[in-house]
C-alpha cells in the first residue's frame, strides 16, 4: 500500500531514462520529427526490433512445430498486443474519458503503451517455451557447489538470479540493457513504459509462488538492473510491491490469449475436437452454479452452439466443421472475457491505484471460471501430451549441452579477474565469436556497475542461451556434435 495514490501523469511518464551524464533526456509531448508520442515510439521500437523477430521460431506450446497454424511466441505476442490495445481504447475513450486528464494524450498513449507492454512481454523467454526456462535452472542447480562457492563473491540474490531463471527478468534486460539502440540504454523506451512491462516487481530473492500478491510470485528483473528499476519507481511513483495499472490489462490479455488459442491449435492439431471442449466447459459450470461466471460461460456455449447447429447439412467436412466451431468459438470467449476484463479494471481501479488490489483481474473479473476451465483444459489435452513432453525433454537436453559448450568457451581465458582476453584454444575463440556482439558488448563493458566477474560470465552465458530460436538451437547443437565440442565439453 502507498502513502498517495498513483496518478496518470507519472504513469504515462513520456520521459527516458536520464543520460550516463546525469543530464535528462528531454520528451515533449509529441516527438517533431513524426508526430508520434513518445509512447507510441515505444510502440515501433519493439515492434521492429530484433529479438521480436526472433519470437516467430520460438515454442508457444508445441516445440519444433511444423504445423503452419499453429501459433508461435510471436503470433501469441501480437494477439496479446491486438487485445490489450483494444482495452486501451475502450477505456480511453469510455469509462477513463473524464478520469485522466485530456492532456495527457490518454486516447493515444493508453492503446499505445498496452499494445507495447503486450508485444513485449514474452520476449526474453528461451527456446522451447516454459521448458526452456526450466531447462537453464536445472543447469544451473547442477552446477552450483562448483559455481557458487564462498569464494566467488556472488551474494545470494544473484545467484537467484541463475537458479530461478526467468524470461520476464530477461525481457527487461533486453530492452533496458542488451539490445543494441545507439548507447547501453537499450530500446531507451520511456519510463512508464517500462514500468509498465514489469509484470513481476520483485526480484528473483523474493520471488514466491506462494505469496498473495501477483506481482510477487516471480522474478521481474535481475541484480543487473536493479538501478534501472529503482530509477523507474522514483520517477514513476510505483513501489516494490505495486503494479502499474496496466500491467493488470496486459497480464489479463496474455492469460486471455493463451487460454483461448492453446485450445484452438490442440483442436487444429487433431488432439481434441471442438465438442470434448464443449463437454468439458459445459461440465466445469457446475463448479459455480448460478453465477456470473458461469452465466457467462453458458452465453459463450449457447451461441457457439447456435453456430454450429446452423452448420449441419453444410458441405463442409468434419474438420472444417470443427475448425469453424472453434474460430466462432474463440471470436466469442475473448470478446466475452475482453468485456469482463474491461469492466473489472474500472470497478478496481481506485484499489489499483492505491496499491490495495494484490490479485488479477481475469480471477476478478465474471470471465473467471472459463478462463480457469479453460485452462484446465488446456492442461490436460495439450500441455501434458506424451508428444509435447517429449519434445520439451528433447529441448532441455539440447540447452544443457549448449550451455555446457558454451560456459567452457567463455571461461576459457587466461585472467579469469578480467572480462575480456582472448580465448586459449581456437575450438573456444570459435564458440565465442557466436555470442551475439551485444551480448558481449555489455559484459565486456567497463560502464557496467560494479559486479562480480563471474556474475557478468554466467549472465552473459544465459543472454545468449535464452536468446536463442528453437531451430537455431537445434542446428547449433547438430554442429557442435558434428565438430565434437559436446564430447569436450562434457569432460571438461
Amino acid at each position: 500500500m502507498m502513502d498517495k495514490p498513483l496518478d496518470w501523469a507519472s504513469l504515462l511518464n513520456p520521459n527516458r531514462r536520464k543520460k550516463p551524464t546525469g543530464a535528462p533526456s528531454a520528451t515533449p509531448a509529441v516527438e517533431e520529427d513524426d508526430n508520434r508520442t513518445a509512447i507510441e515510439r515505444d510502440a515501433d521500437r519493439i515492434l521492429f526490433c530484433t529479438p521480436v523477430r526472433r519470437l516467430g521460431d520460438k515454442t508457444q506450446v508445441f516445440p519444433l512445430e511444423q504445423h503452419d497454424s499453429v501459433r508461435n511466441r510471436l503470433t501469441h505476442s501480437h494477439e496479446v498486443a491486438a487485445l490489450a490495445r483494444s482495452i486501451g481504447t475502450r477505456l480511453a475513450f469510455g469509462p477513463l474519458r473524464d478520469v485522466i486528464d485530456p492532456g495527457l494524450r490518454p486516447q493515444r498513449d493508453l492503446p499505445a503503451m498496452l499494445f507495447a507492454i503486450g508485444l513485449v512481454h514474452d520476449l526474453g523467454n528461451p527456446p522451447f517455451g516454459h521448458q526452456g526456462e526450466r531447462a537453464i535452472q536445472q543447469w544451473f542447480e547442477r552446477k552450483s557447489s562448483a559455481l557458487f562457492t564462498d569464494g566467488a563473491g556472488l551474494s545470494l540474490a544473484m545467484q537467484k538470479d541463475f537458479l530461478k531463471f526467468d524470461g520476464n527478468a530477461q525481457t527487461f534486460r533486453l530492452v533496458a540493457r542488451l539490445q543494441l539502440l545507439n548507447d547501453d540504454r537499450g530500446l531507451n523506451l520511456t519510463l512508464g513504459t517500462l514500468a509498465a512491462l514489469l509484470k513481476y516487481t520483485v526480484p528473483s530473492d523474493r520471488a514466491n509462488k506462494d505469496d498473495t500478491y501477483a506481482g510477487a510470485k516471480k522474478a521481474g528483473f535481475f541484480q543487473s538492473e536493479s538501478h534501472i528499476v529503482e530509477e523507474v519507481r522514483r520517477e514513476t511513483g510505483i513501489a516494490e510491491r505495486v503494479r502499474h495499472p496496466l500491467t493488470y490489462i496486459m497480464e489479463a490479455c496474455d492469460d486471455i490469449a493463451y487460454s483461448v488459442v492453446d485450445a484452438e491449435d490442440a483442436v487444429k492439431k487433431a488432439l481434441a475436437s471442438f465438442p470434448d471442449l464443449e463437454e468439458f466447459l459445459r461440465a466445469s459450470v457446475q463448479d459455480e452454479p448460478q453465477s456470473e461466471a458461469s452465466t457467462l460461460l453458458e452465453n459463450v456455449l449457447s451461441r457457439a452452439a447456435d453456430d454450429r447447429n446452423k452448420l449441419r447439412g453444410s458441405n463442409l467436412s468434419p474438420g472444417e466443421t470443427n475448425d469453424v466451431s472453434m474460430q466462432k468459438f474463440r471470436a466469442y470467449a475473448m470478446t466475452a472475457m475482453v468485456g469482463a476484463v474491461s469492466d473489472a479494471f474500472v470497478a478496481n481501479l481506485d484499489a489499483i491505484l492505491k496499491g490495495r488490489f494484490e490479485g488479477d483481474l481475469i480471477s476478478a473479473s465474471r470471465a473467471s471460471l472459463l478462463s480457469k476451465s479453460l485452462k484446465k483444459f488446456d492442461r490436460r489435452v495439450a500441455y501434458n501430451h506424451r508428444n509435447v513432453l517429449g519434445l520439451e525433454a528433447r529441448g532441455a537436453k539440447v540447452i544443457h549441452e549448449l550451455m555446457d559448450v558454451f560456459w567452457r568457451a567463455i571461461c576459457d581465458r587466461a585472467d579469469r579477474q578480467k572480462p575480456v582476453g582472448p580465448r586459449l584454444s581456437a575450438e573456444s575463440a570459435y564458440v565465442y565469436a557466436l555470442i551475439s556482439e551485444n551480448y558481449r558488448r555489455v559484459f565486456e563493458s567497463p560502464n557496467v556497475p560494479v559486479q562480480p566477474v563471474l556474475y557478468g560470465e554466467l549472465q552473459l552465458l544465459t543472454d545468449m542461451i535464452a536468446g536463442m530460436t528453437d531451430s537455431f538451437a537445434m542446428s547449433l547443437h547438430q554442429e557442435f556434435a558434428s565438430r565434437g565440442l559436446l564430447r569436450v565439453a562434457a569432460g571438461g
